[in-house]
């Protein structure tokens, strides 16, 4: 299929929208396998169905929806605050990772710290993009995260983290990728309500007035 461009790149939703996806599903069949059976293989069914469903209603909306409903091209990765971001994002990933992993040896807090981190990069992306719908984001998957860490302060296993934290994190890129698609069906460019086509209104209304005019003649 192919995605609406402008000088041959493509839309910020498009980028964007394929991205939460990906990622979404990553944290879905990842962090599902210390599940007890059949969870693992039904979770990760259901999250490649939920993927598959979403890049088809991308698709066809990034075919339908006007250049300038869906966003602005996606130049945002060529912003330094965003390699500043991301740059950021990875020392915070690793450093604690090699913390939880090496010196704590609890690898089953491993997703709870990825959420958490990735959560936190997402409210610098909101300000870096001006994406306010991030702010969402970061701060669901941010308490995902902290969640993770209290499931495992109050016992619970690694399956029970990555359920929490990860699949959880997942459904939240999955929901946000929804959201995201509803605004170009619904919307006109910088999201305001789609104004309607003026030629088919006076059109529409030169036929009425022609139809009243023919009804009075005797």
């Amino acid at each position: 299929m192919n995605m609406p461009v402008t000088r041959g790149r493509p839309s910020g939703m498009v980028v964007g929208s394929l991205v939460a996806i990906s990622f979404g599903t990553v944290f879905v069949l990842v962090n599902t396998g210390g599940l007890p059976t059949p969870w693992p293989l039904v979770l990760r069914l259901a999250g490649l169905l939920v993927a598959a469903l979403l890049l088809v209603w991308l698709f066809r909306t990034a075919r339908r929806a006007p250049q300038a409903a869906q966003g602005p091209v996606a130049t945002g990765f060529m912003d330094r605050r965003y390699w500043i971001v991301v740059a950021l994002e990875g020392v915070a990933l690793f450093g604690g990772l090699a913390v939880i992993n090496g010196v704590l040896d609890r690898p089953a807090l491993a997703v709870a710290w990825v959420a958490v981190v990735v959560g936190v990069h997402f409210f610098g992306l909101a300000a870096v993009w001006r994406m306010p719908r991030y702010h969402w984001l970061g701060a669901v998957m941010t308490v995902l995260g902290l969640a993770g860490f209290l499931t495992y302060a109050l016992g619970g296993d690694a399956g029970a983290v990555g359920l929490v934290s990860g699949v959880g994190c997942g459904a939240a890129l999955f929901a946000t990728v929804a959201l995201a698609l509803r605004g170009p069906a619904r919307s006109g460019p910088g999201g305001r309500p789609a104004p309607p086509d003026r030629r088919a209104a006076a059109g529409a209304a030169a036929r009425a007035a022609g139809a009243g005019r023919s009804s009075r003649i005797p």
